[in-house]
This record gives C-alpha cells, sequence and structure tokens, in this order.
C-alpha cells in the first residue's frame, strides 16, 4: 500500500509487471541513444555540445584521474534455456544502468532487458575466458567479452559506476533529501555546463537534469574555500549575475554561475564548513558563532534578542530561502506558531489548534526548505531569556515535540536543537519533560528517517493532552483479530510496521511473521469492504495519518472524529511445512479464519461437516452448553435466551448458502442438532477443541490458500488457488482441481492488460523439441503476481535459511489485498460425516 500524498488505495492487488524493464529516466531519454555511447569521447561532459562552449569533464576519482561512465558494446549473455548458451546482445551503460538491445540500431527502441547495478552489486572476472560476472541482489549474470581488452575497458566503467553508486547517498539511501538543489551553471578550465546541482552531507553531486539519478560528477567540499568573486577570464563569455568560487586544496577553482548568491553562498559555506559565522541570515551568523566557540554556555550570544522569544512578528525570516515565495510563507509559519502558543487549549479550542498544527506541518513537508525555519522558530519561542529563568511557553515545546517525529533540520541547526534540549532538559518541570522526550524522539528519527505525512489528529490530542515524557510508548491503538477480541499495542512517532508486528508478537505470543505467514492489515477509508496489506518498512503513524486524510476527504471536508482506523491481524501466507511450530494462539487464530472461509463458502463441506465444526467452535466462544434446544422444565426466558445463543452460533459458525436455503422447518431442526452436538462437547477445553477443528480443516489439500474468482473464456468460471506448492486452478461448482502448476514450472507470470498472465514450462513427456516448450494462461481478473510472488520469494528464503544460506532479496511486497470475493455455490465435494469426538 503506497502512503504517498495524494492518498491513493490500490485495486486487489497491486500491479507490477515481472518483466527486464527501463527506467523512467531512461525513457525519457530514449533519443540520447541515437549515437552510441561509444562514439563519444571518453570525457562524457565533452560528449554534446551545449550553447557552443566545451565542458568540464564528468566523473573524477579521489586521485584527480577522469573516468568514463558511459559505454557500449557488443557482449555475449549467458542465457539459461533447456541448456546454458551465448547469446549476443548490444549493451548500452549511460545513467548508471546497464541496457541490453537486439542491435545498435534498436537502442532508440525499449531495450531487450536490463541488469541491475546497485551499490550492493559487484563486478568479478569470471571462471572462463573474458568472461565478467554481474552479481546482485536477485541474480548472477554471466557476460563476455570479444577480447582481453574489451573485457579490461568493461570491467573498469562497471566497476567506476559502482563505486560512485556505493559513494553516492542517492543510492545508498535514497530517502535522504538534499540540502540544497537547483540549476546552474558549472565552469572549470574554461569549459562550462548547465547542471542540475544537489548538496548531500559535505559533497555537491551535479547531474544532467533534475530527473536523472546518476550524476555525472561531484565536487567535495570538505576543506574548500566557498566565496563569491568577480567575473573571472575562465567565465568571461557566459552571462550570470553572480559567480561563486571553490578553492580546493592543490586543485585549480571551479566556478558556479547563479542568479540568487545568498542561499548557495551560505549552504555551500556550512558544506566546507568555512566562514559560516560571515553568511547567512543574522540568526545563521549568531549560529555560526556559537558554534564557532562550540555552544559554550558561559557566552552572551545565548542572550541575544534574535535568538529568545519574543511576542512581535518576524520581518524576515530566521533562515536563508531560495525564493521570494517561500520567505513570505516563512512569515505565515510564524504567525501559526504564534497563534499554536498563546491560545489556550481547552475543550473548544482543542479542534483549533490540531488543525494549526496539521497546516504548518503539512506546508513544511510540502517545501522541505522550510523545515530548518519552523525548527529555528521554535527553538527561538522556547529559549530561556534568563540562564536560569522560566522556559519558554508548554505549547512551543509540544509544537516542537511534533515536529521531532516528523523530520529533522540539516547540520549546523541539528546541532543547535540537540544543545537547546540538553540545555532545558529537566524533569522536575513539564517543559523539562518535553525536552527530554524530544531528545528521544529525536534519535529514534535519525534511526528511522523521516516521515511521508503530517501528524494526525489521534498523535497530535496525545501530545497535548498528556505528557508524552511518562511514556517511552506514547500513543497506542488497538490490533483486531477474527475471534472478535483485539490487543493494544504501544508505538511511537518513528515505529515501522514491522517493529509494530514484532511488538504485537511478543504481546500475543505468536512466531515472526516470516514464520507464522500473519500480516498486518487496515481497513479502506472509503467505507469499502477492502482490507489493505501493510508493508514492514511504512510507519504507523504514517498509515493512521493517510487514512485520516482519505477519510476526511471522503465526508466533503469535514473530519469524522468518531471513526477511526481498524488495524487486523491475520494470516496471509500459509506454509505447511511451519505447522509443528504453531502457537496456540496462532491455532486459534486459524480456526477462526478458516470459519470466515466456510461461511463465505470457500471451503468444501457439506452440512454434516459444517456442523460440527460450528459447534466445536461454539464450545471455544461460549464453553458448555447448559440448555439443549426443546429441553424439559425449562423456563419460557431460559428457552428464549437459549434459541438466541443457537442462532448466533449458526449466523456467525455456519456456511451462509446452507442456512439461506433453509425453511422455518429445517431451521428448527437444525437448531436441534445444533444443541446436540454442541452439548455433547461438555467438558472439552478450548484447545482440544481447536486442535480437533484444524485436524479436520487440514484434510482439504487446499487448506491455508488463497481463492480468488477468474474468468478463462467468456462465461467460464474458475478458481485459483494460491498456496506455498504453487498456483492450482480449481473447478467453479465442485471446487475440483483441473491443473496443477508448482512454482518451479512457472516460467514468469504478472499482468497483460486487464488479465493476469502464467507462462508454464510444459513437461518433458508432452515435448519432443530441443527447445523447452512454455504455455500461457491468461485469466480475466485483478493480478495476483505480488501474492504468487511473496510465496516463492518467502520459500527460497526458507529453503536458504535450511541450508545457512544468504536468502534472496525480495522481489516486491503486497501492496493490498481484496478482503472478499464472491462465494463459489453450495455444491461442494461431497464427504462423509466425520465422527470428531
Amino acid at each position: 500500500m503506497d502512503f504517498t500524498e495524494p492518498y491513493t488505495l490500490p485495486p486487489v492487488t497491486e500491479c507490477v509487471v515481472f518483466f527486464s524493464a527501463v527506467s523512467l529516466s531512461s525513457m525519457t531519454s530514449e533519443s540520447d541513444y541515437a549515437i552510441p555511447p561509444d562514439a563519444y569521447s571518453t570525457d562524457t561532459e565533452c560528449s554534446e555540445p551545449e550553447n557552443k562552449l566545451p565542458k568540464t569533464c564528468s566523473s573524477s576519482t579521489d586521485n584527480g584521474k577522469t573516468e568514463s561512465i558511459e559505454k557500449s558494446g557488443y557482449l555475449l549473455k549467458m542465457v539459461k534455456t533447456w541448456k546454458k548458451m551465448w547469446k549476443r546482445h548490444w549493451f548500452v551503460l549511460k545513467d548508471g544502468e546497464l541496457l541490453y538491445y537486439k542491435s545498435p540500431s534498436d537502442v532508440i527502441h525499449k531495450p531487450q532487458g536490463q541488469i541491475e547495478l546497485n551499490a550492493c552489486s559487484t563486478i568479478a572476472r569470471g571462471d572462463g575466458k573474458q568472461m565478467l560476472q554481474v552479481v546482485t541482489g536477485k541474480s548472477v549474470c554471466n557476460l563476455k567479452a570479444d577480447s582481453p581488452n574489451l573485457l579490461e575497458e568493461w570491467l573498469r566503467v562497471l566497476q567506476s559506476v559502482l563505486r560512485i553508486k556505493a559513494a553516492s547517498p542517492l543510492f545508498t539511501h535514497p530517502d535522504t533529501r538534499p540540502v540544497m538543489k537547483g540549476h546552474l551553471t558549472k565552469v572549470k578550465h574554461g569549459y562550462s555546463k548547465h547542471v542540475w546541482c544537489a548538496l548531500f552531507g559535505k559533497t555537491l553531486y551535479y547531474f544532467r537534469n533534475q530527473e536523472d539519478k546518476f550524476p555525472l560528477g561531484q565536487i567535495k567540499l570538505w576543506e574548500a574555500r566557498v566565496e563569491e568573486v568577480q567575473k573571472s577570464c575562465d567565465v568571461a563569455e557566459v552571462s550570470a549575475p553572480y559567480t561563486l568560487s571553490i578553492q580546493s586544496v592543490n586543485q585549480d577553482p571551479t566556478y558556479l554561475l547563479i542568479n540568487s548568491p545568498q542561499e548557495k553562498l551560505y549552504h555551500l559555506s556550512v558544506a566546507a564548513g568555512s566562514a559560516v559565522e560571515q553568511v547567512g541570515t543574522e540568526f545563521e551568523q549568531l549560529l555560526g558563532k556559537l558554534l564557532s566557540i562550540e555552544g559554550d554556555p558561559g557566552s552572551q550570544l545565548w542572550e541575544h534578542p534574535t535568538l529568545c522569544f519574543t511576542n512581535e512578528g518576524l520581518s524576515s525570516p530566521l533562515t536563508t530561502l531560495p525564493s521570494q515565495a517561500l520567505q513570505t510563507e516563512a512569515i505565515k509559519l510564524f504567525k501559526t506558531c504564534q497563534l499554536f502558543i498563546n491560545v489556550a487549549i481547552d475543550t473548544p479550542a482543542i479542534d483549533y489548534h490540531v488543525t494549526l498544527a496539521q497546516c504548518a506541518l503539512q506546508v513544511c513537508l510540502t517545501h522541505p526548505e522550510l523545515q530548518n525555519e519552523i525548527y529555528c522558530q521554535l527553538i527561538k519561542q522556547t529559549r530561556k531569556r534568563q540562564p536560569y529563568g522560566p522556559p519558554g511557553p508548554l505549547q512551543g515545546w509540544q509544537f516542537l515535540a511534533l515536529c521531532v517525529g516528523l523530520f529533522l533540520p540539516t547540520p549546523p541547526i541539528l546541532w543547535y536543537l540537540q544543545v537547546h534540549l540538553k540545555r532545558h532538559g529537566d524533569f522536575r518541570t513539564e517543559e523539562g519533560k518535553y525536552a527530554i522526550y524530544c531528545q528521544r524522539s529525536l534519535e529514534r528519527t535519525q534511526q528511522k528517517g523521516d516521515r511521508q505525512a503530517r501528524s494526525s489528529r489521534m498523535e497530535i490530542l496525545s501530545i497535548l493532552l498528556r505528557n508524552p515524557y511518562h511514556h517511552s510508548l506514547p500513543f497506542s491503538v488497538p490490533v483486531h483479530f477474527l475471534n472478535s477480541t483485539y490487543q493494544v499495542v504501544s508505538f511511537d512517532a518513528s515505529t515501522t510496521v514491522e517493529e509494530f508486528q514484532s511488538r504485537l508478537n511478543q504481546d500475543t505470543g505468536t512466531r515472526k511473521t516470516a514464520q507464522s505467514g500473519f500480516s498486518l492489515y487496515s481497513d479502506d477509508p472509503t467505507g469499502k469492504d477492502l482490507e489493505h496489506c501493510l508493508q514492514g518498512n511504512l510507519k504507523i503513524c504514517d498509515i493512521i495519518s493517510k487514512w485520516e486524510q482519505a477519510s476526511k476527504e471522503q465526508h466533503t471536508g469535514k473530519s469524522e472524529n468518531a471513526r477511526t482506523v481498524k488495524l487486523t491481524y491475520k494470516n496471509r501466507l500459509y506454509f505447511s511445512q511451519q505447522m509443528r511450530g504453531e502457537t496456540e494462539r496462532e491455532r486459534l487464530l486459524l480456526a477462526y479464519q478458516t470459519n470466515e472461509e466456510i461461511t463465505a463458502g470457500h471451503f468444501p463441506v457439506n452440512k454434516e461437516l459444517a456442523l460440527e465444526m460450528a459447534a466445536l467452535l461454539a464450545q471455544v466462544e461460549f464453553g458448555d452448553f447448559e440448555r439443549p434446544f426443546s429441553s424439559p422444565g425449562a423456563s419460557g426466558a431460559a428457552q428464549t435466551k437459549s434459541n438466541h445463543t443457537l442462532k448466533q452460533v449458526l449466523e456467525r459458525f455456519y456456511p451462509k448458502h446452507y442456512r439461506h436455503s433453509c425453511t422455518e422447518e429445517q431451521m428448527r431442526q437444525l437448531l436441534q442438532r445444533l444443541s446436540a452436538r454442541w452439548a455433547s462437547l461438555r467438558g472439552r477445553s478450548s484447545s482440544e477443541c481447536i486442535r480437533i477443528y484444524l485436524s479436520v480443516a487440514r484434510k482439504w489439500s487446499f487448506f491455508g490458500a488463497k481463492l480468488f474468482e477468474a474468468e478463462v473464456s467468456k462465461n467460464v468460471r474458475v478458481w485459483l488457488a494460491v498456496h506455498d506448492d504453487g498456483v492450482s486452478m480449481l473447478e467453479f461448482n465442485s471446487v475440483k482441481v483441473l491443473a496443477s502448476y508448482p512454482y518451479k514450472s512457472i516460467v514468469t507470470f504478472g499482468a497483460c492488460g486487464q488479465d493476469f498472465m502464467l507462462v508454464v514450462a510444459l513437461s518433458s513427456g508432452t515435448n519432443t523439441s530441443k527447445d523447452k516448450s512454455t504455455e500461457k494462461h491468461l485469466f480475466a481478473m485483478a493480478p495476483l503476481f505480488v501474492f504468487v510472488a511473496s510465496y516463492i520469494n518467502c520459500t527460497q528464503q526458507q529453503k536458504a535459511a535450511a541450508h545457512h544460506l544468504s536468502a534472496p532479496a525480495l522481489l516486491l511486497a503486497l501492496s493490498g489485498e481484496m478482503k472478499k470475493s464472491k462465494s463459489p455455490p453450495a455444491a461442494c465435494r461431497p464427504s462423509k460425516a466425520p465422527t470428531l469426538l
């Protein structure tokens, strides 16, 4: 489920194609391949003329040598069919991606495939002559060059790409946001290039355009001198209002031609660590001076009015911002903070504070440049006026506590925030307790990263109405189970679904998700009968916030405070080999989940067996049945209560299609038979009844499988059963097996238009040719390939763990699954009434 702004919910399953594909950046620049990269100079920045001026070099190593990061040419790729063989392709390495085509003339079209290169990949020589091996998290690819010299060239350029990716935060930490970004003209040695720049830490990366993720090169800023200079002769032919010079040790200067110097000069100076007390706003200059004296607590700078609380508004932002629009927004942001701090929190005003906080936080998430600004404003408004005077307003600390759980400022403001929290952390005051909580929350945000969505109403109310200092996990939410019970689980602002499930497993006595197959689901905020499986890397607070926003949008902008997200914990993947280690709680929940399948008609039981299983769950749910149906001597009230309980059992535990087809007389007889079976279970414990229930249910070979309705042709419906052994096609009326496809026989699967496609290999007995033949099956249904992939990956992980091998990386995670589908007819396969006791 993708919780990104705006909140959208996926269909039955998320649609992902399991074919080699080209990246978005490559698709948008297909015209670049009209000239093969081998035709370019080894200096990639001199490859394309721009403004009739030569360009600077693209990529350089630490020793200053220029390395090409683009190449193309023929290579042999090992293909595994019925036997291993080599196939010749035209390979293109561009923008950090290795694509291959049939021939050079096909480079303007979609590639035949792609070999993923990431920071975790390795490039090495192969076992054979002129061979190289590319090892990724998913596969091992063997390539062969035409000559030893070509092999050395490919090895050098591929290893260069991997070094850049391993060092670049764009690949090692893709969620990291740049401190500064924007277009500028870079000039060195008289060669210029218009580039898109992004500053990460102390390194300035530059790209062809904003969409590219593989940098043309980088400028290391540590121990460099950054200053504004007059136009140099090197840049005389290029017009720009301002010029910044970056002078590194023992290197010629690099010039950056920009339109507005203030923001870029400040951030580059901070990254270089030079003259930080002389650039930026007054607030930033004071901060630079404090940093230069390492925050000396005795310094008079702490008492400067610019750094301390004020009742007056701001005439200009506290931080350097790149545009007039953001500067205006910063002034509005300070007014919002003042309103939040000055308006007393009481019952009528609580929703007003929720709205103020959510609006301000949403602005900061939409415009990350304002995140430093709001921290500076809140630190200023919570600063003590004297060294030992009272701290700032409590509501300012509460607002700061909300921010720290969402995102963090960049250095040196992060350093200033840490010092501020340390100076005011005092458990003897309410404000000091909030400061201590902010310190804990800051550490968690550093570990888990920024959030995606603003604080939810639940989160804001928790911070405002109870001091989070007293709770290591300040938030809590109930998790519901299919046996109508729930477990309250606590979490903090940075808790992920994986951590949440781990805590839930510990509290309820269930195994790890990889063993039990249980997953966390959320209901649909629109009110539809859908449930969405939650990915482990999502944050619980983001999920709740996105759910609230979507629910609010469904009700014409008005918040429906009475309705909250419902989390459910149930089995998603069932592994028969893990049955022996099941805990008592897992067996209980499996039994109730099986009951849902039985009542919906997804389980082949006859009427007698269904009644026996309903009686077992009645014993688990209600205990011993005291008054059998129509027992002599029973009072009218007691008999009515007994009948009501029996009807409740039938409604919850007996198949709907059997119950709805009963006449009034048949229903009376059904209640009588149920009471007799239930009474025969007197004295049986819940665990014993669950054991019997699952023993009977597991006799069906597809126990634990998930059934999905599909069409194989017009008006011909079947069931697709996805289980741990493979995918089976079942007859719609009788649920008999029509065909089974073990995972080892599945060649590929994915979406084909609006259908789900399954390509399976034919057995050797049905094919006499040398080439291994395949058969394609199309099903008119929502694609299930993510669900299928989850089973395949989990099975591979379990096999690898059993052989003490490292498990392969997961292909995908399920985003959303349909809770219900149409029930099959009542005519299930016949079976004799079992003797359970």
